[in-house]
C-alpha cells in the first residue's frame, strides 16, 4: 500500500466532515491491498487522528470527530477481519442457519442490504429492527407475492423507518443474500422463515471473499436501482 494514496485517501473522505457508505468502500478497497499488520494499523490510526486534530480548531469539529468515529470502526473490522474464517457453511434444520443470520445482523455496523424471497420469522426482523434503531442503513428488497403472506414482516419493517423494495413484476424476484458493511456476503437456499429453521433443508454460506462481495453488490445495486425508478 502507497503510504501517499493512502494520505489522500483519508484527506478525501474527511474533507466533508462524514465517512458516507461509498467512501467506507472505497477506503476500504485501499486498506485491502496491504499488508496491514498491528504496527501498520496502528500508524493509520495515529495519521487519522493527527488529521482530524489538523481540524479541530474549526467549526466542523463535531463533524470530524463524527468522521474519525466511523473511520475508527472501519479500522477495527479490518484488523479483526484476518482472525475469522474468509467461507463458512450453515445448514437446516436447525439454529445453525438462524444464528448466522442474527450473528451478522448484530455485528453490522454501517450498512446491511437484504435481498431475499419471503421474510416471516420474528426472531430475524426483531434483529433487523434492533440494528435499525443502532442506525445500521438497511435496504431491503422482498417479492410482491409474499409481502402481505400470514405471518409476513414486510409491512412491519416498511413502518419502522426501514427502507423497503418490493419486485412487483408478473416475476418472482428469488434470491436469498445479504451484504453486511460491504465487507460479507451471506447467501444460500435458506427462506427467512421459521419453518426453513425448524423443517427445511436448507444452506447458507457466509464468505468475505473480495470478488463474490463486489458482485452480489452490483447485482444488489441494479435490483435496487431498478426497482425503484
Amino acid at each position: 500500500m502507497n503510504t501517499d494514496e493512502l494520505d489522500r485517501a483519508l484527506r478525501a473522505t474527511l474533507e466533508d466532515g462524514r465517512l458516507s457508505r461509498t467512501e467506507r468502500q472505497a477506503l476500504g478497497e485501499v486498506l485491502k491491498q496491504g499488508p496491514l499488520d498491528a504496527n501498520r494499523l496502528s500508524q493509520l490510526r495515529a495519521r487519522a487522528f493527527g488529521l482530524a486534530a489538523e481540524r479541530l480548531t474549526e467549526p466542523a469539529a463535531l463533524q470530524t470527530l463524527g468522521w474519525l468515529e466511523e473511520l475508527t470502526k472501519l479500522l477495527v473490522h479490518v484488523d479483526s477481519r484476518p482472525a475469522v474464517p474468509a467461507s463458512r457453511a450453515y445448514f437446516s434444520p436447525g439454529e445453525a442457519c438462524l444464528s448466522a443470520i442474527l450473528g451478522l445482523l448484530a455485528r453490522a455496523q454501517a450498512a446491511a442490504d437484504i435481498c431475499v424471497f419471503t421474510i416471516t420469522d420474528d426472531r430475524i426482523t426483531d434483529a433487523l429492527l434492533s440494528a435499525h434503531r443502532r442506525r445500521v442503513a438497511l435496504r431491503v428488497i422482498t417479492d410482491n407475492d409474499k409481502q402481505f403472506d400470514h405471518g409476513s414482516d414486510i409491512e412491519r419493517l416498511r413502518r419502522s423507518g426501514v427502507a423497503v423494495c418490493v419486485d412487483d413484476t408478473e416475476h418472482h424476484m428469488h434470491h436469498k443474500f445479504a451484504l453486511f458493511d460491504g465487507a460479507t456476503l451471506l447467501n444460500g437456499s435458506y427462506n427467512w422463515t421459521r419453518s426453513a429453521a425448524a423443517h427445511n433443508e436448507e444452506n447458507l454460506i457466509v464468505t468475505d471473499e473480495p470478488a463474490l462481495v463486489a458482485t452480489f453488490s452490483r447485482q444488489f445495486e441494479s435490483l435496487w436501482v431498478g426497482l425503484t425508478r
